[in-house]
């Protein structure tokens, strides 16, 4: 990892996230973690009406020394990387996701519990933000894990990031209903090239 690029977002984003959170007067920080295979930064507001909130996620690919967001479709489970090339996209980023939950503190007494519905809003703001879309090569076809004739079958396919490497599994539910509709469930699980064997091992050891 290099370390120098790292530490100097931190301290870039510390000094823009207290500039910001005091002309809105929220009481904003921001936590690292380090230990992580990709480390991460979460931003958030703490409030005397509400317990901590998150806003955003910031994570670090040591690999490819690169800074990105993840972006999920809430409607069909694909997970995308928001990759953010300099320090003014990492910045403008981190700030749209602050406006954006300003706007919606402003317009409800937002809770705990309302947080997941928020980081799902945040996620479709942050599609408008990526600047590089994922190029995924599949290596294999659809290979049918499970099949009921005119009830339900599910399908797995591996492919690969063709910018940074990591692995895809995509899973298909496909559901057949009373009245002959079938239904789509589509996931896609995102992993990087050094997370595979820890994978491999963990479902082998367990079958």
């Amino acid at each position: 990892m290099n370390i120098e690029w790292f530490d100097r977002v931190c301290g870039e984003l510390q000094d823009s996230l207290e500039s910001i959170c005091d002309k809105y007067d929220e009481n904003g920080g921001m936590t690292v973690e380090r230990g992580a295979k990709h480390p991460r930064i979460d931003f958030f507001i703490d409030s005397e009406e509400t317990e901590r909130e998150y806003f955003c996620s910031l994570y670090f690919d040591p690999r490819n020394e690169e800074f990105y967001m993840e972006s999920v479709d809430p409607e069909l489970g694909f997970s995308s990387k928001v990759i953010l090339d300099d320090i003014d996209d990492i910045i403008d980023a981190v700030h749209e996701s602050f406006h954006f939950y300003i706007e919606e503190d402003d317009e409800e007494d937002l809770n705990v519990d309302d947080y997941d519905s928020v980081y799902d809003d945040i996620e479709d703001e942050e599609d408008d933000l990526i600047l590089e879309e994922v190029d995924v090569e599949w290596e294999t076809s659809e290979v049918t894990a499970y099949y009921k004739e005119d009830e339900v079958e599910v399908t797995y396919q591996f492919g690969i990031v063709q910018e940074t490497g990591d692995g895809v599994l995509k899973r298909i539910n496909r559901i057949r209903t009373e009245d002959d509709e079938l239904l789509l469930d589509e996931t896609n699980f995102i992993f990087g090239r050094e997370e595979a064997g820890t994978i491999i091992s963990l479902i082998a050891s367990h079958i």
